[in-house]
Parts: structure tokens; C-alpha cells; sequence
């Protein structure tokens, strides 16, 4: 049965500090990194404007899933989020995969994202006369930055994410204003308006899929928010905060520039500013470019994966050093694990992007995938096995079931849009998936706490 809140207070460790204006701040800053910033030109590249259309599909989608998810968040807030609510109504194997897949695809971002910020720091201070041991040099310098931020307490990273994403907003909301009303804004930009054809929307839905994925983050907070009801709210203004923001900065990208302009070596962002506006602004797109990789790093990689491997290493499903906390309270042996993780892959990526940005970030996708659609499950046996508890919660979801419909429906459009033509990427996931249940039958089964469930 669901503990009452009094109940998980007393159990958990760690500590209830953030507001909702954290919790939205670790939502909008998960989702938004190398994917709009480095992608979009790629996207821009295949399917000219219409990728606009793309980017605002896979945004409306996410956000029936996140709605769909709110219910969950808000009846049992927990650090393990998916983990906990998939284990509790599809069994400890469906909940411990959907746990370590997420997990795994925020350090499979720690580095991609690193990465990425890595390039744009290089572009401001080279740290060397060799431009690939200056991106790497910038990579590890702030993963570890950011690692250090958060194992030395959860305030003092959320507060940071919070001043940034508050910055990278107000950056981008000014220049999709001003990208319409500075005189430059031209409609003839966006003819053709589909140059690729209506082939191309499925390629470039996976690039929108990416950019926008991160938001359901937040819920990992379930053990540190202050009021439970922020969870569902953050979930809610994150996923119209990135939608409406980017939708605009993206039109007037496409209005003050050409997309044949564009290219997949630097933002299309910067491309436009810099057409449109000179140097100094396309420097000033750059900034927001940086801070949309490092809030992804700071309320993504360094914070949402180590809770989740934390509250597994709680129920012993993994070894119990997972379960580590610091004496800031913080899941100090998990962080560290993941900021180890995301270094090695920045090393990999610096010598093979590909692995990281193509095999590993196909990855990522299929995980989360497979975490959406066990979680969509969940969410309508929540509804169906337990309307009391459903009639109790202090927020409920609105117009039941339309969001999940909308939710599965969209997880097929996106899967294929993904994999099509990357089947193999699948055959990967597959393979993930079976070393996942391997291991839970070789070790996790017989040494989980099956008490330690809502």
C-alpha cells in the first residue's frame, strides 16, 4: 500500500528543501542541450523550416507523457521515480529495468552534453594550440565542476541550475522577440518550406525527441521536494516553458536566416544571430548555448541518475555502497560513479564521436523509450487498480485517459522515426536490456529488500 507522506519523510534520508521553482528549474534545464543547440543544424540541414514542425510534435508528445507520468509523481514521490512506480505495478524486474535504463541515459548524456560543452568553451578560451585536447580539457574540467556542485549538497546545485536556466530562458525568449520585431525577421526564408520532403519529419522527430526528452528528470526529486504537489506543476510548466520559448526562438531562427546557411559544424542559432545581428550577438547565443549544456549536465547527469541508482542501492536490488550518503546528504558513491562514468565516455568521444553522438545516443532513446512505455502502463494500472488512492491525490491529471493515448501513440511515431533505417541500434538495445535481466536473476532478485516498496 502507498505510505503516507508523514511515512516517507521519516524513511528517506534525504532532505526535503526544493520549491517549485527548483523543481521547474531542473526540468527545463535537463532538456534542452546539444539538441537544440548542435542538432537543430543537422535537422535544419535534412528538412529545411519544416523541421519546426518536427521539433513542436516531439514537444507535444513529451508533454502528454509527462502529464500522463504526474499522477505517479505526485502519489509516490521518491528519488527512484520510475523505478518505484514501475516496480510497484509491473513487477521488481520491469520496475529495476526501467530504473537503470534512465539512469544509464543521463550518463550516456554526461557525454554527449560534456562534449558539447566542451566545443562551445573551446570557442570562447582555447585551452591549447590543439583543438581536440582543449575540447576534452573544457569536458572533464566542468563534468567535474558540476559533479563537485552536486555532491557537496542539493541546495547549492539547484540553486545554480535555478540562476542559469533562468538566464538561458531569458536569453532565447529575448531573441525570438526580437528575432520578429528587428526589421530582419524574412517569410521568403522559409520557402521551400519543405525541401526534403515529407520524408525527412520522421529523421528529424528523433532529433526534437532528443532535444526534449529530459523533462520527466524532475520527478527524481520525489524525496527532496517540499511539497509533492510541484512535482506534476513542474513537470506541467517545464514541458510549456521549453515548448513555447524554443517554438519561438526556432521560428525567428528560420525567418533571419536560410536554412541552406545553416550547418551541422555550429549552432543554427548562432548562425542566425550572427546573419541577422553581428558578432556580439551571435557570442551572446554561444553563452546560452554553454549554459544549455551545463544546466543538462547539473540537473540531468549529475543529479537525476545518482538518486536513481541511489534508491535501487536502497532496496539492495544493487550493491548497497549505491546507497552511500554523504554528509551532505547527497548520494555521494553514485554521484561519483556517474561523474567517473561520463568521463571515460568524453575520452571515447574525443577519439570516436560517433560511439557517443550516434551508436550511444541511439541508445539513449531506446532506453528512455522503453522507459515511457513502462511507465504509460503504470500509469493507467494506477488509475484502474487503485481509484482511492487516485481520488486522494492533491493533483490528477486532466481529461484521463487522452494523455496516455496520445502518450502511446506517440512513443510508436517516435520509435519509428528513430530507428528507421538504425535497426541495428535496436539490436543494441536488445542486448542492453538482456544483460539487465541477466543481472537481476543473477544478483538482484535474491538480495532486494522486498519490503522496501510503496
Amino acid at each position: 500500500m502507498l505510505q503516507s507522506e508523514p511515512q516517507i519523510r521519516e524513511a528517506e534520508p534525504l532532505v526535503r528543501t526544493l520549491g517549485l521553482r527548483e523543481i521547474w528549474a531542473i526540468g527545463v534545464g535537463a532538456v534542452v542541450g546539444d539538441g537544440i543547440f548542435v542538432l537543430m543544424g543537422d535537422a535544419a540541414q535534412m528538412a529545411g523550416p519544416m523541421a519546426l514542425i518536427s521539433y513542436v510534435v516531439a514537444g507535444l508528445v513529451l508533454l502528454c507523457i509527462m502529464v500522463s507520468m504526474g499522477e505517479m509523481a505526485v502519489g509516490m514521490p521518491d528519488a527512484g521515480a520510475m523505478w518505484v512506480w514501475n516496480r510497484r505495478f509491473l513487477g521488481d524486474l520491469a520496475g529495476f529495468i526501467s530504473g537503470v535504463s534512465y539512469a544509464a541515459g543521463w550518463v550516456i548524456a554526461g557525454g554527449s552534453v560534456g562534449l558539447a560543452i566542451g566545443f562551445v568553451s573551446h570557442w570562447f578560451f582555447p585551452l591549447s594550440t590543439s583543438p581536440e585536447t582543449s575540447y576534452v580539457l573544457w569536458s572533464l574540467i566542468w563534468v567535474t565542476i558540476f559533479a563537485i556542485l552536486n555532491y557537496v549538497g542539493v541546495i547549492m546545485a539547484t540553486r545554480t541550475q535555478l540562476i542559469l536556466v533562468l538566464i538561458l530562458v531569458g536569453i532565447m525568449l529575448i531573441f525570438g522577440i526580437v528575432g520578429f520585431l528587428s526589421g530582419r525577421f524574412d517569410a521568403a526564408n522559409y520557402v521551400p518550406f519543405n525541401p526534403g520532403g515529407w520524408g525527412m519529419f520522421f529523421p528529424t522527430l528523433a532529433y526534437g525527441t532528443y532535444a526534449y526528452m529530459g523533462a520527466l528528470t524532475l520527478t527524481t526529486a520525489g524525496s527532496e521536494a517540499k511539497d509533492r504537489r510541484d512535482l506534476p506543476r513542474g513537470l506541467v510548466l517545464a514541458s510549456v516553458t521549453f515548448l513555447v520559448i524554443y517554438t519561438l526562438a526556432m521560428a525567428a531562427m528560420f525567418g533571419l536566416a536560410s536554412y541552406e546557411q545553416m550547418s551541422v559544424v555550429e549552432s543554427p542559432f548562432t548562425t542566425a544571430a550572427q546573419v541577422a545581428f553581428g558578432p556580439a550577438a551571435a557570442t551572446v547565443i554561444n553563452i546560452a548555448a554553454w549554459l544549455a549544456a551545463a544546466t543538462c549536465l547539473i540537473g540531468g547527469t549529475m543529479y537525476s541518475a545518482p538518486r536513481l541508482l541511489y534508491s535501487m542501492g536502497r532496496s539492495h536490488i544493487l550493491p548497497p555502497v549505491f546507497s552511500h550518503v554523504n554528509k551532505y546528504r547527497v548520494p555521494g558513491f553514485s554521484t561519483i560513479l556517474v561523474w567517473a562514468i561520463s568521463a571515460v565516455l568524453i575520452l571515447i568521444g574525443t577519439q570516436n564521436p560517433d560511439i557517443v553522438y550516434v551508436t550511444l545516443s541511439l541508445l539513449l532513446v531506446f532506453c528512455w523509450v522503453v522507459t515511457w512505455l513502462l511507465g504509460l502502463i503504470s500509469s493507467i494500472l494506477y488509475r484502474s487498480r487503485f481509484p482511492d488512492e487516485i481520488k486522494a491525490l492533491p493533483w490528477k491529471q486532466p481529461l484521463y485517459p487522452l494523455f496516455p493515448i496520445i502518450g502511446f501513440i506517440g512513443v510508436g511515431i517516435i520509435t519509428y522515426g528513430t530507428f528507421k533505417g538504425a535497426e541495428l541500434s535496436i539490436l543494441y538495445g536488445l542486448l542492453f536490456l538482456a544483460a539487465l535481466v541477466i543481472y537481476y536473476y543473477a544478483y538482484g532478485k535474491k538480495h532486494m529488500d522486498k519490503a522496501a516498496r510503496y
